[in-house]
This record gives C-alpha cells, sequence and structure tokens, in this order.
C-alpha cells in the first residue's frame, strides 16, 4: 500500500512537469545562445566569403580601383563620394576592403586571414570544430612574419604589392641596418625558427632521403646516437621489420585428411575391417567384391562436403577444405563469446567476474629498469630502400586438391588385410590418410596381436603391394595405431610458393622461419631454425639434397633483412651455392680482404670457422656486459637504447654458416675443421650463429659422434644402406624412402616424413638478382681476423716502427690514461679486429709504453701521465 501511495505523487509531478513549459512563454536561455551563435557564424561566414572574393578580384583590378582611391583623398570619400566606376567584383566596397587588407596590410598573406574567417563560422554554425581554426594562427603568423617579407624582398621590382605595407617595410628597415645579406640570412632565421620550433616538423625524412643517394654503410660503434639521460620504460620494443609486406598472404588451403568409408553386405562370414579416410567410418559389413563407387561432384560453395552411405553403393565426396574435429571447439568457443560478464544465479544473486591487474613488478634487487631516451633503433634502416623479393619470381604451379585413385586404395586395403590375415592377424579398422606422394594407412590390430608380428611382415606387405619404399610405424607415437606408408602412383610436386604464401609462414614470429615442405596430412611444415639450433642433412646424390638448402635459404631471405642475418657458405664443389655471389653486399659474410664471397678453398675454410669461433667468444663478452643470456634479449635492450654504443655495443645479425659436401673438408683438413665446427655447435646458439651441414655420405667418420652430439635436428633424403641411416637418424627409414624431395625430419622427440619444397635453379637466380640490383653495403659482413701459423711467425719478428699503424698514437693515449693494456680493449674502444689490435699491442711494447704478456692478465703500463707519453713520444719518434 505504501509503494503505491508514494507512486502517484510521482506521476502527477511528472505532468505538471511536461505542461509547464508549454505554458510559459520565455525563450529558453540555451536556445537563446544558440541562435546567437548560428548568427555570429553566419556573419563570419559572409565576411569571409566576400573578402576573400574581393581579395582574389583585387589581384585583376588593383590597378583601376587603387587610382580611384588615391583621386578621392580616402577611403570614406571613395565610398560615399565617389561615383567613378569600380572594377572590383564585390564593388566598392570590395575594393576598399582589399585595398586596405592587401595594399596597406600584409599583402597576398590577407588570404590567410579571411578563409581562416569564413572557416570560424563554418564552425560556430555547425556547432562543432570539423576545420580546426586554432592551428591556422600559426600559419597566418609564419604568413605575416616571414612570407610578407620574403615576397617583398624577391619581388621588390614587382608593381603589385604582394608583401602589402608590412613586408615593404619590414624589407627597407633589414636592407637598411643589417644589409641585404643579412636580410637573406633574417629570412631563413625565422623560417628555421617556425618550421622547428612552432610547427615542429621532421628532417629525419629527408635525412634517410639524401643517405639512400649514398651507398651505405654498416652501423658502427660510433653510428648509432646515444643519450646519457635515463627514464623508467617497460614497454616492449615493436618488432620493426616483419619480414616482407608485398604481398597479401594466400589462405592456406588444406585439402588433406580426406575421407572415405567402405561398407557392404552382412552375407560374409569373416567381419570386414572398417576402412575409412580420416575419422568418418560405416558400421555395414561388406564383401569386397560386390561393392560398388561413385564419384559425385558437387559446387565449390559448399565449404564441408559430406559422404553418403546407400545400400546400393557409396557415394565418395572430397571434402573441400580440412575442417575435421573442430566443431565441438568451435562451439565451445562461442558459448564463452555469448557468456556475459554478470549473470544470475538459480537463487536470483547477480555473479560477477572482475578482473584485478598486478601491480608492477620490480627486480629483486631494487634496481629500476632504466632505458634510454629517443626512439627505439630500427637496424633496417641502413637500408632504408630495400624491397623484400615478391612472389611473382617464384614459379606458380598447378595445385589441385589431392587427387586418389579409388581403385588403387581400395586395391592397397585388401592386400593389407588379407596379408595380414594370411599370417593369422585380424584387424579392427583401417585408415587412409592421403598425402602428396604418400598415403598412410593406420591400422587397429585386434585385441591379443603382438606389434612385433606386424613389424615383421614389411618385407611381405611391400612384395603384395609390388610398390617401393614401404614403411612401418609401430606404433605412431602419440596414437593407438599402426602405421604403413604406401607411395602414391601419382605424385604431385610441392610449390614453394604456395608454402611462401601461407598464412602459416607470413605471420609467424619465429626468429629464423624455414619452410621445408608438407606433411603426408598435406600440412605445410614450417619451422624455426633458432630453435633447432643446427642442422645436419645427408642424402645420396640426386635425391633432393641441394634443393632441400636452397629451399632454406630462400625461406630466410623471403622473410629477413639484410641487416638481421648474414650467411656464411661453404661450397668445395665450387658450383652449387656459387649462385649466391650476387647478394655478397646484402647477406654474405666473409673474412676481411678476401675476393670470392663463396668459399671454396679448405685453408679458407679452416680460417672462416676459427673466425667464427672469435665472433662467438667476442658476442659473449658483449652479452655478459650488457646483462643478456642471449641474441635475442641482447638486441631487445640495443633497441631500446639500453646499451652504450660507446662501450662497444652493437646490433647483432644472426649468422648461419651453411657447408655442402661436408664429407669432403673432413677428408682434406679432417680435425682442423671438425674441432672448431663442434665447438660453434656446443656454445653458438645463444649468441646467434647457426650451422647447416650437408653431406651425401652419412658414415661414421664423417659425421663423428662429436658432430652427432650436437646436431639434435636431423633431416635425411633418401640413402643406399639401412646403415646410413641409422647413423644420420638414429633409427631406420632412409632407406625405404621413394627419393625426389622425400624425406624424414627428426626434430625433438619426432620423426616426420615431408615432401620437400620444389624450388628450380632459375627460381632462385631471379631472386638473388632482384636483391643484388638493390642499394647494398659498401661490402661484406667482414668476420674476425685470424691468426694462423703464418700470422704466429710474424709475429715473433721484430717489430718496425716506422711502419706504426695509424691508430697508434690514439690507442697509447688510451692506454695510458686507463692504466690498463690489452688487445680486447683496444678491440672494444676502437672497433679493431683483432690482428690489428694485437699489432698495435705489440707496436705499443716495442715502444716502451707497456710492458710484456703476461697470460690472460692487461699488460703493465711502463708511463703514467700524458705528458710523460708526449715527451717519450717527441724522443722516440
Amino acid at each position: 500500500m505504501a509503494a503505491t501511495k508514494t507512486k502517484k505523487p510521482t506521476e502527477n509531478t511528472t505532468k505538471k512537469a511536461q505542461s509547464a513549459p508549454k505554458a510559459g512563454k520565455t525563450v529558453d536561455p540555451a536556445i537563446r545562445k544558440r541562435n546567437i551563435r548560428l548568427a555570429i557564424g553566419f556573419i563570419c561566414l559572409l565576411l569571409g566569403s566576400f573578402f576573400t572574393l574581393s581579395i582574389i578580384s583585387y589581384c585583376f583590378t588593383w590597378q583601376e580601383d587603387q587610382n580611384n582611391l588615391i583621386s578621392s583623398q580616402g577611403v570614406f570619400n571613395f565610398l560615399f563620394h565617389d561615383k567613378s566606376p569600380v572594377e572590383n567584383w564585390c564593388g566598392r566596397l570590395g575594393a576598399a576592403a582589399a585595398h586596405l587588407l592587401v595594399f596597406k596590410g600584409v599583402g597576398i598573406a590577407s588570404l590567410l586571414f579571411t578563409v581562416w574567417l569564413g572557416a570560424w563560422g563554418v564552425n560556430l554554425i555547425n556547432g562543432s570544430k570539423i576545420i580546426q581554426t586554432g592551428k591556422w594562427i600559426r600559419w597566418m603568423a609564419l604568413g605575416f612574419l616571414f612570407l610578407c617579407p620574403f615576397l617583398s624582398f624577391t619581388f621588390a621590382s614587382g608593381s603589385f604589392p604582394l608583401g602589402g605595407a608590412l613586408g615593404n617595410g619590414l624589407v627597407n628597415w633589414s636592407n637598411g641596418f643589417i644589409g641585404k645579406a643579412g636580410s637573406i640570412f633574417m629570412l631563413v632565421t625565422v623560417f628555421c625558427f617556425f618550421a622547428f620550433i612552432v610547427f615542429q616538423w621532421d628532417i629525419k625524412p629527408l635525412l634517410h632521403r639524401a643517405k639512400s643517394l649514398i651507398p651505405a654503410k654498416r652501423v658502427d660503434v660510433e653510428d648509432v646516437p646515444f643519450s646519457t639521460d635515463e627514464k623508467k620504460n617497460n614497454e616492449e620494443a615493436e618488432e620493426k621489420f616483419k619480414g616482407y609486406k608485398n604481398y597479401q598472404p594466400e589462405p592456406e588451403a588444406k585439402e588433406d585428411k580426406q575421407e572415405m568409408t567402405i561398407a557392404g553386405n552382412s552375407n560374409n562370414k569373416l567381419k570386414e575391417p572398417e576402412f575409412e579416410i580420416n575419422g568418418l567410418q560405416a558400421e555395414e559389413d561388406y564383401e569386397p567384391e560386390d561393392l560398388e563407387m561413385t564419384m559425385i561432384e558437387k559446387p565449390m560453395e559448399e565449404s564441408n562436403k559430406t559422404l553418403e552411405i546407400n545400400k546400393g553403393g557409396i557415394h565418395l565426396e572430397l571434402p573441400q577444405e580440412a575442417l575435421f574435429l573442430t566443431d565441438e571447439l568451435e562451439e565451445d568457443i562461442s558459448l564463452k563469446e555469448e557468456m556475459p560478464e554478470t549473470e544470475e544465479n538459480e537463487e536470483g544473486l547477480d555473479f560477477e567476474i572482475k578482473t584485478v591487474e598486478e601491480p608492477a613488478k620490480v627486480p629483486a634487487n631494487g634496481a629500476h629498469i632504466t632505458v634510454q631516451s629517443g626512439e627505439p633503433y630500427d637496424p633496417s634502416l641502413d637500408l632504408p630502400n630495400y624491397k623484400f623479393p615478391t612472389l611473382d619470381l617464384l614459379d606458380e604451379m598447378e595445385q589441385s586438391a589431392i587427387s586418389f585413385d579409388r581403385e588403387e586404395l581400395e586395391k592397397n586395403k585388401n592386400q593389407i588385410i588379407s596379408t595380414l590375415r594370411s599370417f593369422g592377424i585380424e584387424i579392427q579398422r583401417i585408415t587412409a590418410t592421403v598425402g602428396p606422394t604418400v598415403t598412410l594407412y593406420e591400422i587397429v590390430p585386434a585385441e591379443g596381436v603382438r606389434i612385433s608380428k606386424i613389424r615383421n611382415l614389411e618385407d611381405d606387405i611391400a612384395l603384395n603391394l609390388a610398390a617401393l619404399g614401404i614403411r612401418i610405424i609401430a606404433p605412431i607415437p602419440g596414437k593407438g595405431t599402426i602405421g604403413i606408408e604406401v607411395p602414391n602412383t601419382n605424385k604431385q610436386i610441392v610449390s614453394m610458393r604456395s608454402l611462401l604464401a601461407s598464412d602459416k609462414f607470413v605471420n609467424n614470429k619465429m626468429s629464423l622461419p624455414i619452410a621445408l615442405g608438407k606433411k603426408i596430412d598435406n600440412d605445410n611444415y614450417i619451422v624455426d631454425l633458432a630453435t633447432m639450433p643446427h642442422l645436419l642433412m645427408a642424402g645420396a646424390t640426386g635425391q633432393g639434397k641441394s634443393v632441400g638448402i636452397n629451399a632454406i635459404l630462400v625461406s630466410l631471405l623471403y622473410k629477413k633483412h639484410p641487416s638481421q642475418l648474414k650467411f656464411v657458405m661453404v661450397d668445395p664443389k665450387k658450383v652449387e651455392l656459387s649462385i649466391y655471389r650476387l647478394i655478397e653486399k646484402h647477406y654474405l659474410a666473409m673474412l676481411p680482404n678476401e675476393e670470392e664471397p663463396i668459399i671454396t678453398d679448405t685453408k679458407k675454410v679452416v680460417n672462416t670457422v676459427n673466425a667464427l669461433c672469435i665472433e662467438m667468444d667476442n658476442r659473449y663478452e658483449l652479452l655478459k656486459d650488457g646483462g643478456a643470456r642471449n641474441i635475442k634479449e641482447y638486441n631487445d635492450k640495443f633497441i631500446k637504447r639500453r646499451l652504450n654504443p660507446n662501450n662497444g655495443h652493437k646490433y647483432l645479425p644472426f649468422i648461419v654458416l651453411v657447408i655442402d659436401e661436408f664429407a669432403d673438408l673432413i677428408m682434406t683438413a679432417g680435425k682442423e675443421v671438425e674441432m672448431p665446427i663442434a665447438r660453434l655447435a656446443q656454445l653458438a646458439r645463444a649468441v646467434g650463429i647457426h650451422i647447416i651441414i650437408a653431406t651425401q655420405r652419412p658414415s661414421v667418420n664423417v659425421i663423428t659422434g662429436i658432430i652427432k652430439a650436437n646436431f639434435p635436428a636431423r633431416m635425411a633424403f633418401k640413402v643406399s644402406a639401412k646403415v646410413d641411416s641409422r647413423t644420420i637418424l638414429d633409427a631406420g627409414g632412409a632407406d625405404q624412402l621413394i627419393g625426389r624431395g622425400d624425406m624424414l625430419v627428426s626434430h625433438g622427440s619426432e620423426l616426420l616424413r615431408i615432401q620437400c619444397a620444389f624450388v628450380d635453379t632459375p627460381e632462385v637466380e631471379r631472386i638473388v638478382e632482384f636483391i643484388g640490383n638493390q642499394q647494398g653495403y659498401s661490402s661484406a659482413f667482414e668476420l674476425p681476423e685470424y691468426e694462423g701459423a703464418e700470422d704466429d711467425r710474424v709475429e715473433k719478428e721484430s717489430v718496425d716502427l716506422s711502419k706504426r699503424d695509424k691508430m697508434f698514437e690514439e690507442c697509447a693515449r688510451m692506454v695510458v690514461n686507463s692504466q690498463s693494456g690489452s688487445t680486447s680493449m683496444l678491440q672494444r674502444k676502437f672497433n679493431l679486429g683483432y690482428n690489428r689490435a694485437g699489432r698495435i699491442m705489440d707496436q705499443l711494447e716495442a715502444a716502451g709504453i707497456v710492458g710484456g704478456a703476461s697470460g690472460s692478465k692487461p699488460r703493465d703500463v711502463l708511463i703514467t701521465t700524458e705528458y710523460e707519453l708526449e715527451r717519450h713520444l717527441e724522443e722516440l719518434f
């Protein structure tokens, strides 16, 4: 009752409140304010348009109207007493207004004021700032203080008053006070003030454009700006370079996992196992000779084709896309998306889920993370105009759906069942997965059947199927099935273009993504080389080993910028990797003073791998000084400018060492090559140095235990003997491959069968020419100098101080000031190579500035002050 009584007065008061405005005769203040605003807006728009039109007309009729104004002796007489005709489009008032604004005012820059007045009126009429008139004040100031005197100074002999009275007065004063040269300097100063102080224009793009006209150089220690001002910043640096952006990724069609179920009459005494292609199955018994199979085509609009089973036969339809086992997942996701944040439970209580943000974490030692001021460093600005290769450079192959022969599948299925049954082995279900080159038959044995019995029937099944390359996987890891891989009669070529255009490759966030090929289920196999971290390849001649190397290199060229990746290529055969010579100034790394970027001589290979060891040690020193555990953390700190380039820090690109025909190097160099490569394989992963080794003879004396222990990722093409397969993979199977790109990849705990992507030599040539024709660095990426046996003999000879290094005096002053002398310090402070820094240190020793070497300790400095050093150098030289 109480609620009812309080409701009626509320309704009455509401009615009175609604009827009050109707009875009142006073105007609402808001409406009055709006009307005033509209009136002022229309007036401003009218005046701005009128004055703008009058100034435009004044540019053509100013001489006649100005003569009438001068003869009328004043603007007032001209407006109201003069009867002479006027040429201005806006009449006598327009001629007078234009004369005051242009001739007596600021010249042609008065258009800035009239247009601004009209724009202000538009904003008042609209009631919001649709035109940013506030910024126009700066433009008017630029026009009045710079444009007027500039026009008057430039067109001083002209008759039309472009600069107006303001411009003429400023120019006459400056010419008399500081001269014409001083007037020019004053105009430049005023322009720079407005450009950089008022408008805050960015000159950086102009500098980059000018820099692009000069051959680019690699960023050295002094090239990176460094500031000592530090401030807290915990944001992650955005990845400036994400790969190539010249095309949109094509949708990755998954046409794998095609399903077929075969059933028949129930008259047969033995119940035949269910046969399917990835999941869809029939529950009827059948006899193989009574089956009838037909293909039905449906329009391509259907996104998911189904399988129909009738009594008279089987209707087999290929799915357009593989969308298996995802319906329940999508339904679950949709339910979670539709669930509101606030729900009402059975008792009528509101249930609300709130998320609490975690407080900012502070380092355990209490130190604050400091970030250098300035924008994040972008290594790709060394080559700002570099363009990634486009997909047009690769051949476009016809990619059709994975096709299989119905009769072939049925025949192979029956042969497998009959062979196993002849040995007393019954199976419950058999499933077929059709890939580009191989079909995988997965069988589920009946209870009580031992797996070893099926594994021992490999040769019998191969005999009955009359196929080459039968491989039995018993059991398949992660599944309760046994796999039998049977080569297809009609094999398909895996296009490299389709892999690079796939969304899985374009949008990945891997450090070094490589697209190898497709698995049996037709899924693209893309893996990160940085996680492998080294790759060992083996295979007989002509089985696709060189094509596999090209696929890896092309994948990296399509994804990484030249500033982020360098290759060291070793090719004893001199013909396989020579095609990459054109990208020497973009992607290749080599020893100083070398002529050929592709290393073919065995002695140079020894020096190169030892130089990589020196580079590895130098990088570990940088990581230690920078407080980073790996190259990713170090580069992130350098990009955020948290590392001082003056201390020797610099951006570190990835280095990939590619060695083709490793067996030849082992035969000619032996331990001289094996030991530094083993050392790189053990330690170089954290500093971004990765190794790819290929050989056609995977014997134990070539791939030794030291090499195998540090190469967890293996890739095996077809080999000639089972012992070679066990050498490379520690398992059999590589001897049963069918060749032509068919390979086994061991990565982690998986052993996958992959059909390698095909990259032809003309395609690689087009890609390399596309990159080589662009602007590159001035030279290839230089590796540290390596001191061989000859260099040791030279060092033992006497040092000739008359041929001292150009950096001798600077190094001497630095050593004396720091009272510490070491070769590594000279390398770090002056960015010198190891060999050159060692020679300078020997010259300092011969000059009596530092003492002799004492192991790993720094040398003693024999001179204490810089003044004493200057006197010593004058007496010495």
